[in-house]
């Protein structure tokens, strides 16, 4: 899965960004209007411009019933010469719906001969995983609605960064931790327009947990609840069937070459919940292959310690080291995670870095 990565170029002003929605359709109800607008104003002072694909407004309705609508976008944002970017511009939860209409030679094709970055999180794991074993590296980052388009009278500072770093070449790229958290809104009505998160120093940084020495591995991951629903198929009946059929996730040998990414989504899981969808990964003999499990700091900042007692216990049963409260997926503010790349973790400085180039120029 992971020989002969292809990844894509670099961004450059002047080049395009396709906005896509694969699984809510939200971004085309009127009451997102003003959001969208400050999204696109956002891309266009980066000097992007900005494409929504065909089906990406038609409204939640539409895109919950037409999966294959979201699958003819996706397959004409990469098949567009002028998109070099193409962006998630929500979650959801069904994206893997997609899958089928897309699983075939012609689709690998145009995906691999037209490499481009691909960039949301969430729900959007489904279409990571899928992508990669296509053999194209994404982006795990920003997502339009909830972070182009905050609402803030400017982005996050350390989200603004992390996606303008997609403009660099950089031989190495390092995931910082942030200084700063910023909490979730509770409304994202107009009244929250121009209005400030409520933001808090951060105390701890990273966590690095039974580490003996600095350690590399292979980027691969995304939302824990997105790959319990495809362990499970706890949402839909079909999802695990899909990626059982297809082959989508890692075999055992693969897994013995990653360092796991995990995050928790913004339904807040408690201890008990976590605790059972860690035993999904543990019945796979994945928490026991795999070179490191990297965990992002959880939305809020809720179960952090909770989350860390029951991960010691796991990091003691299988020697597996953890680092704790990374800044990506659901938390405020984030960084992006490349997929298929290779990053080294180092425990004396606490620094976790990606070790090659993730884009190309």
């Amino acid at each position: 899965m992971f020989n002969n990565i292809i990844k894509p170029f670099r961004l450059k002003k002047g080049d395009s960004i396709a906005i896509v929605s694969l699984s809510n359709g939200i971004l085309g109800e009127d009451f997102c209007k003003y959001q969208l607008e400050i999204g696109t104003k956002r891309l266009e002072e980066f000097g992007l411009k900005v494409k929504f694909m065909n089906n990406t407004l038609k409204g939640e309705e539409y895109i919950k019933s037409n999966p294959q609508k979201r699958a003819e976008d996706l397959k004409q944002a990469f098949l567009d010469k002028d998109v070099k970017i193409i962006m998630s511009a929500i979650g959801g939860d069904d994206s893997y719906k997609i899958i089928p209409y897309l699983m075939n030679d012609e689709f690998k094709s145009i995906v691999q001969n037209n490499p481009k970055i691909f960039i949301g999180y969430s729900d959007t794991t489904n279409i990571h995983l899928f992508l990669t074993k296509l053999g194209v590296s994404t982006i795990y980052g920003h997502a339009f609605l909830t972070d182009i388009a905050e609402l803030d009278t400017r982005m996050l500072e350390y989200t603004k960064k992390s996606f303008l770093s997609l403009f660099e070449n950089f031989e190495s790229y390092e995931i910082l931790s942030s200084n700063t958290w910023f909490e979730e809104r509770k409304s994202f009505d107009k009244s929250e327009y121009k209005q400030p998160r409520v933001e808090h120093i951060e105390k701890v940084g990273y966590e690095f947990i039974n580490f003996k020495k600095p350690l590399e591995g292979i980027l691969y991951g995304g939302c824990l609840e997105s790959f319990y629903s495809i362990f499970t198929s706890d949402r839909y009946n079909d999802q695990t069937e899909v990626f059982e059929k297809y082959n989508i996730l890692p075999t055992l040998d693969e897994w013995k070459k990653i360092v796991l990414f995990l995050e928790t989504s913004e339904e807040k899981p408690n201890e008990i919940t976590f605790k059972n969808m860690l035993k999904e990964f543990e019945k796979r003999d994945i928490l026991k292959n795999v070179k490191c499990l990297i965990l992002g700091k959880p939305q809020d900042n809720i179960y952090y310690d909770e989350y860390k007692k029951i991960l010691l216990k796991y990091s003691q049963k299988y020697n597996l080291p953890i680092v704790l409260n990374i800044n990506f997926g659901h938390s405020y503010p984030k960084n992006i995670i490349p997929y298929a790349i290779n990053v080294k973790l180092d425990n004396y400085s606490k620094i976790i870095k990606a070790i090659e180039r993730i884009l190309k120029s």
